[in-house]
């Protein structure tokens, strides 16, 4: 399904780890069967199990040390109707099973029963695929506008992209807002962060970034990475979550598969 991307990562620590989940523009479900537990700093709460993290989930920190867990990342356009709760998970951590109900906990069974990876992503694949056909999906427009600011990296500038659609600017920011679940600006921020972490995470200093991704200095890109993962560009080079991730960071180390 187009918009959709799985990954699984199975591995033992010597002792317990704890990393930071770097904010990404698109929803991420963690299906756990291992001992993760998800802390979002910002309420407090900790959370085991299947849980869905929000776009800008920055305060988010996932510690264990058995991994066996799949991850899948769902683009906002196709999360509103996978999830249908779009506008209450713009930075949030919520339980699966508070937006899937039993449906969550059959998928949850099928998942532990399956034999490989391959099967998990199959089984997951159809849950998917079952729950975005008797879905709402996006108001047209917005799935263009969001569209082109993943295609721009970002770098878009919001009233063009409304009156290309015909809508006014408060009528835009109310249908995106409830829809994807961030203003429309702060989505398109989003997109140029991810983009930019990318670049850092690639060895390229944070002055070139700022310079080739439209930032007017160094300082508007530091501030803005700061804002979404509570850390420097130097940090977000480095960061943990980078070197395991294989699909939001193919560069770095592959997770183990099992």
């Amino acid at each position: 399904m187009a918009g959709v991307s799985m990954a699984g990562f199975r591995g033992r620590a010597e002792g317990p780890v704890e990393l930071q989940v770097v904010p990404y523009p698109a929803l991420t479900v963690f299906i756990d069967f291992g001992d993760a537990l998800l802390v979002d700093d910002a309420s407090g709460e900790r959370k085991r199990g299947s849980v869905v993290v929000g776009l800008a989930s920055g305060s988010v920190r996932g510690c264990g040390r058995d991994a066996d867990l799949l991850q899948v990342r769902l683009s906002p356009v196709v999360a509103h109707a996978v999830l249908d709760a779009s506008s209450e998970l713009g930075a949030t951590v919520v339980a699966l099973e508070d937006l899937w109900g039993r449906d969550a906990e059959r998928t949850q069974e099928q998942l532990r029963a399956a034999g490989s990876w391959d099967d998990r992503f199959a089984v997951m694949e159809a849950a998917l695929a079952r729950r975005h056909e008797a879905g709402r999906a996006v108001d047209p427009e917005v799935a263009f506008i969001w569209g082109q600011m993943v295609t721009s990296r970002g770098r878009v500038r919001v009233e063009r992209l409304a009156a290309e659609v015909g809508w006014s600017r408060k009528r835009l920011w109310s249908r995106f807002r409830s829809q994807i679940g961030l203003t429309p600006k702060r989505a398109a921020t989003l997109v140029r962060f991810d983009h930019v972490a990318h670049r850092l995470a690639a060895g390229h200093s944070a002055a070139l970034v700022a310079a080739e991704s439209g930032y007017v200095d160094q300082s508007h890109l530091c501030r803005d990475v700061m804002a979404f993962a509570g850390m420097t560009p130097t940090a977000v080079a480095v960061a943990p979550w980078l070197a395991v991730d294989d699909i939001a960071w193919p560069a770095r180390e592959r997770a183990l598969r099992g």
